[in-house]
């Protein structure tokens, strides 16, 4: 065969190939195309799903007839010039493909007027083609009709017009989102169906709450950090609003929308504590870092991204976000005001719209303890007021005291104080706003968690000898695990050894666990062991280890506890990381405002 070069026509529809995939494909090139002309509003006009007309126009910096012809040039850009632009990209769009590609699918029609001048011109997306004058404000106007008519074959593979309908909208939404200072609108088939205004910086909650929904915003922690020369803001969604599937996940970088391996990975590890297994975390967050140390040349559609130093980022979203999940809710510290919707300190954590119950007074000493059979007489001197059902006033005396009562509020600690239990299974608390319900054996079970946790990190889980060491019968399989994982055991603090070819025998436990029943402990730690083989990472292994001794090592049901052990259980809540969820996702505590009383009992109607 004999080696050609290929027409020009030939060379950009085979680059649109890579890049135009359906309608929201070509959206997404002139709304980066547009943002990088600095346009501060945008309007989108659709007919036939994007399949018969594409139009956006914006009040961006323009075009003259000079630029209009090398617009529709195959690599023809003003947004790099040299190699050294290449490795310091700061604009969305930078190959100078998009535009001929389109063209080569699709009859595109570009109108463009710069600051300064008298009129704008008008040209047809061909190379030959000649700016003619046209009426048109400062700004440019893309319009792309009829598809894929010079390419049946790929039009054949596009779906219904509602269903590419949906793919503009999300892309729409996705854009939209990340630059809430810029106002889009759009309509299809002369029908408008979005209609976004241009937001303030601190208002940009408003529009993550209208394309997100409240209950996302209602349920998300906003967070802003720095380290290392890097930037992570947004809003992370709590472990209690997670998702059955990935659809509320949008990451930015450096204002760029991406879908990245490395990022997800990071995030899901951040909240590999606090989800159940099958459920995915709902998020909105922009990563900010030097153009220079990521390289954002890696695929036409400009969505995968290649870190220079890949590790250093996937430590700084896992810690960051980590972090931000383990002092949000309850273990948040307590504001002494309420912050504006959707503010963010830097190196802080809050709830997106923190509601006011979050106020309250100081938390408990971080020298107090989780001890459950803490003396009254001790737990007063530690936690301050800790009264008896008796001691609690009357409706009428509440009513006829309303100043004390306001003052008794003003002093009650995040999680409230105790008021007793149900069947041995949920503690309630009065709180600021209201009444609050918590899972004992869950938050308990987080507390002893994260307590394994630190002392395993530092090297130093204390260890209980038995009075009497525990003869266990095991199969050869499971003696032979005791064995080769020696050492790991020895870490989590179970002295145990092989005694025979179907036997072991513990001689100690972790401290924190010295009530537990030592041979179910051992037998559940062996089965996390061999379900887990050599597939897993060393992290994730270890957290369903710890994740196991924790629920052994927390209270069970039915246990009666004084009031003494119920504020010493709300007081560590406060103190413990990750606590609004136990290791396995479940919810601790809820929260019933007096408004949320008053419904149940029609008050007020």
């Amino acid at each position: 065969m004999t080696i050609r070069l290929l027409p020009p026509a030939l060379v950009n529809q085979i680059a649109a190939g890579e890049i135009i995939e359906r309608p929201a494909s070509v959206l997404k090139e002139l709304l980066e195309n547009a943002l990088d002309a600095g346009a501060r509003a945008i309007q989108v006009d659709v007919e036939a799903g994007g399949l018969r007309l594409i139009r956006v126009r914006d009040d961006g910096r323009g075009m003259d007839a000079d630029d209009l012809r090398l617009a529709v040039q195959s690599h023809a850009t003003s947004k790099i010039a040299e190699l050294d632009d290449l490795e310091h990209i700061a604009t969305l769009g930078f190959r100078g493909e998009a535009l001929p590609s389109i063209a080569s699918v699709a009859d595109l029609t570009i109108t463009s007027r710069p600051a300064g001048a008298e009129h704008g011109h008008r040209m047809a997306g061909q190379p030959n083609a000649v700016p003619a004058p046209a009426p048109h404000p400062v700004g440019t106007t893309v319009a792309v009709a009829d598809l894929f008519h010079h390419v049946p074959a790929r039009r054949k593979f596009l779906r219904t017009e509602r269903t590419e309908l949906r793919h503009i909208q999300e892309l729409l939404r996705r854009v939209a989102l990340g630059r809430p200072e810029v106002a889009f609108r759009l309509t299809h088939n002369d029908r408008e169906l979005v209609n976004l205004p241009a937001l303030a910086p601190d208002q940009a909650v408003t529009r993550v709450r209208h394309l997100m929904g409240a209950a996302f915003v209602d349920g998300a922690l906003a967070m802003d950090a720095e380290a290392a020369g890097l930037r992570l803001h947004g809003w992370l969604g709590l472990p209690t609003a997670a998702r059955g599937q990935p659809d509320l996940q949008y990451v930015y970088l450096n204002g760029r929308m991406i879908r990245d391996r490395l990022v997800t990975q990071a995030l899901r590890r951040a909240y590999a504590d606090v989800l159940f297994k099958d459920r995915f975390p709902a998020y909105l967050v922009h990563l900010q870092m030097d153009p220079a140390q990521v390289d954002v040349n890696v695929h036409p559609t400009k969505h995968e991204v290649r870190f220079r130093d890949a590790r250093l980022v996937f430590d700084f979203l896992q810690r960051q976000a980590a972090r931000a999940l383990a002092h949000g809710g309850a273990a948040a510290p307590v504001a002494p005001t309420r912050p504006p919707a959707g503010a963010a300190v830097a190196g802080s954590w809050q709830h997106a719209e923190p509601p006011s119950a979050r106020r309250g007074a100081p938390a408990a000493p971080t020298g107090s303890s989780a001890a459950l059979d803490l003396p009254l007489a001790e737990a007063r001197a530690v936690y301050g007021d800790t009264r008896s059902a008796a001691d609690i006033p009357a409706p009428s005396d509440r009513e006829a005291a309303p100043a004390d009562r306001a003052d008794q509020q003003a002093r009650l600690p995040r999680l409230g104080r105790a008021l007793g239990q149900i069947h041995g299974v949920y503690l309630l608390a009065e709180s600021v706003n209201g009444l609050i319900l918590v899972d004992m054996h869950a938050a308990h079970e987080r507390i002893v968690y994260e307590r394994l946790k630190a002392q395993y990190a530092s090297q130093a889980i204390a260890r209980q000898p038995l009075l009497v060491p525990v003869t266990v019968a095991v199969t050869p399989a499971e003696a032979d695990l005791v064995e080769a994982q020696q050492p790991l055991l020895e870490g989590i603090g179970l002295d145990v050894d092989r005694t025979g070819p179907e036997q072991v025998r513990l001689r100690g436990l972790p401290a924190l666990l010295a009530q537990a029943d030592g041979e179910a402990l051992l037998r559940d730690v062996l089965a996390d062991l061999r379900q887990a083989g050599g597939s897993d990472a060393v992290d994730d292994r270890l957290a369903r280890l710890l994740g196991t001794m924790g629920c052994h090592g927390s209270v069970r049901a039915n246990r009666q506890l004084t009031l003494a052990e119920q504020e010493g259980l709300l007081r560590d809540m406060e103190q413990t990381a990750n606590i609004d969820q136990c290791n396995h996702g479940r919810p601790t505590w809820v929260e019933l405002d007096t408004a949320a009383l008053d419904r149940l009992f029609l008050r007020g109607r």
